[in-house]
C-alpha cells in the first residue's frame, strides 16, 4: 500500500490458498500498527483451535493474543475503542462478516481481514467474495505446490469430507498449484517412491 487513507477507516483483505502465509501478513501488519503506538485487537472464530485456543498462530508459529468470538456481531461489540482491527480465519464467519466489517470501517477503523478465497472444490469461499469487492485493499498470497514447486492457490482436501468446513492442517491439506490440484479429496501418497537399500 503505497498511501493510506487519511480521515477515514478502511479495508484491507488478505487472501489466498492455505500455506500461503495469510495469517503470517496479517500478525505482519498488526505488529507494525501496534510499533506505529495504535491500538489493536484481534479476532478469531470459535471454531479455529488447531494450534491454540485463543490465540492466531500462523502454520509457522507465529502468533498474537486474539479475542475468541462465535458471531461477527461480537466483534462489532468488541471492537469500539480501538484503531486497527484484525480479523483471521474469515471464510468461517459468514456473511454477516461483511456488513460488520463495513461498519466498523464507517467507524473511521483500519479493518485487516484474512481468509481463504476458495474452498476445497475450487469455489469462492463466502465471504470473502464480497469482503474483496468492499475492499480499498487486497492481496492475493501464494503458496508452493507441494507436488511440483509451482506457485499454489489451491487447497488440496487430502481427507473424505464433504463438508464444505474442515478444519485442519497439513494433515489434511496441501497447497497445490492449477495442474497438481484435483477438485476430489484424494488419498495422501508419497512424494518421493522409496528405493531398496543396496549394500
Amino acid at each position: 500500500m503505497q498511501h493510506l487513507p487519511e480521515n477515514t477507516g478502511w479495508i484491507e483483505v488478505v487472501t489466498g490458498c492455505m500455506f500461503s502465509g495469510k495469517t503470517e501478513e496479517l500478525i505482519r501488519r498488526l505488529s507494525r500498527a501496534r510499533y506505529a503506538k495504535q491500538s489493536v485487537v484481534i479476532f478469531k472464530p470459535r471454531i479455529d483451535a488447531r494450534y491454540s485456543d485463543d490465540n492466531v498462530v500462523s502454520h509457522s508459529r507465529q502468533e498474537l493474543a486474539a479475542q475468541v468470538v462465535d458471531q461477527p456481531s461480537e466483534i462489532v461489540e468488541q471492537a469500539t475503542d480501538v484503531d486497527v482491527v484484525g480479523i483471521d480465519e474469515a471464510q468461517f464467519f459468514g456473511a454477516e462478516l461483511v456488513a460488520a466489517a463495513e461498519r466498523l470501517a464507517d467507524t473511521g477503523k483500519r479493518i485487516v481481514v484474512a481468509g481463504l478465497d476458495q474452498d476445497y472444490m475450487g469455489r469462492p469461499f463466502e465471504p470473502m467474495p464480497h469482503l474483496m469487492a468492499v475492499a480499498e485493499y487486497v492481496t492475493k498470497t501464494l503458496a508452493i505446490c507441494t507436488r511440483c514447486g509451482n506457485p499454489a492457490n489451491r487447497s488440496q482436501r487430502l481427507i473424505e469430507r464433504e463438508a464444505q468446513v474442515v478444519v485442519g492442517g497439513s494433515e489434511s491439506y496441501e497447497a497445490r498449484c492449477r495442474r497438481c490440484w484435483k477438485p476430489a479429496p484424494e488419498e495422501q501418497a508419497p512424494l518421493f517412491e522409496a528405493t531398496e537399500s543396496r549394500s
